[in-house]
């Protein structure tokens, strides 16, 4: 289990501050008010990550949660917060909805739009934070479905799945196919977030707009696959070529160099595992989709300002600076 913190191994005239630290940390920074500013005051975070998404668990005595809107000017948040609560009662304001929240209840939190959010008592919530760039879907469409989450078919699918991916945390987080279920739950927040605006509700989604959302999270499935090409995607989406670049260029979207760079943004986070220090940069890059290896240092430079051998051993002295590769922290032989 990732635990990030836990008030256990904190002093208990320490705790109320320990906490409200944490949650700057965890989340994204807010203001923290705590029922029991004192000894009472207690926490625990875990954290499981899931490729290019997270869950983040919270069980926490009684505390109030306000994000203002100086706070998301100076750090903004590039990611989704998706809760299902779990203990105890809670409410919540945001874009002047204001909700009660029953255990078992599903809600989203814009994290770059202020909010108010409570329980009294002990309480607890699990979050799925997923990239909000993963989404393909503009911000104020997501901000439209918010309020109509519950009317949307996946609703108790995406609280069920949340659930269980929880329960079994330990497991999926761990095992090689980690990313594909972070990949799998941000496809189907996608699949809530578009069929919660009703197809005749004013500034409802168009289908050009989730056919685009279609391209990408097909193109971010098969990175990996040397041949991605618009022939091939068009094929997979059952639309002709010129379709397919029609509605991205509607979208002033260029589906080649987004390609290029989705696989850059990959193997640059390759390059920079420790788990990986041991594959060549030439096999790291045929792994996502670059079969010439001075067209991949080319883009690679242009892309970064650095080599990729400049890359990983500038990251690898960064670990070594922290501390990060020492045997005894990382569990190495």
């Amino acid at each position: 289990m990732a635990v990030v913190f836990d008030t256990g191994a904190v002093a208990p005239a320490e705790r109320a501050h320990a906490i409200t630290a944490a949650m700057q940390e965890a989340s994204a920074p807010c203001n923290v008010v705590h029922e029991n500013p004192d000894a009472r005051a207690h926490a625990q975070f875990t954290v499981w990550e899931f490729g290019d998404a997270n869950i983040f668990r919270a069980d926490m005595s009684g505390i109030q949660l306000i994000r203002t809107p100086k706070q998301i000017r100076t750090n903004p948040s590039p990611m989704l917060a998706i809760a299902v609560h779990r203990k105890g009662a809670a409410r919540y304001e945001q874009d002047g909805l204001q909700r009660e929240l029953a255990v078992g209840d599903l809600h989203l939190m814009d994290l770059n739009a202020p909010y108010d959010f409570r329980w009294d008592g002990d309480g607890g919530s699990t979050c799925l934070h997923v990239p909000l760039d993963h989404l393909d879907l503009p911000v104020d469409r997501i901000r439209k479905a918010a309020p109509h989450l519950p009317r949307s078919p996946f609703y108790r699918l995406v609280a069920g799945h949340i659930t269980e991916m929880t329960r079994q945390a330990d497991t999926l987080s761990t095992h090689p196919t980690a990313r594909l279920t972070g990949s799998a739950s941000i496809d189907l927040i996608r699949g809530l977030l578009l069929s919660a605006i009703e197809p005749d509700h004013d500034g409802a989604i168009l289908p050009s707009e989730i056919l685009l959302a279609e391209i990408r999270a097909y193109v971010r499935r098969n990175l990996a696959d040397p041949d991605l090409d618009a022939t091939r995607i068009a094929a997979a989406l059952s639309i002709s070529v010129r379709h397919l670049y029609k509605i991205c260029a509607a979208a002033d979207y260029s589906l080649a160099q987004w390609i290029i760079g989705q696989r850059l943004d990959r193997i640059r986070d390759d390059l920079a595992s420790p788990q990986l220090r041991h594959c060549s940069i030439a096999a790291i890059a045929l792994r996502w989709g670059f079969r010439d290896a001075s067209h991949f240092t080319r883009r690679f430079r242009v892309a970064y300002g650095i080599t990729p051998r400049e890359w990983r051993r500038a990251t690898a002295e960064d670990r070594r600076d922290c501390g990060f590769d020492d045997p005894h922290l990382t569990g190495a032989e």
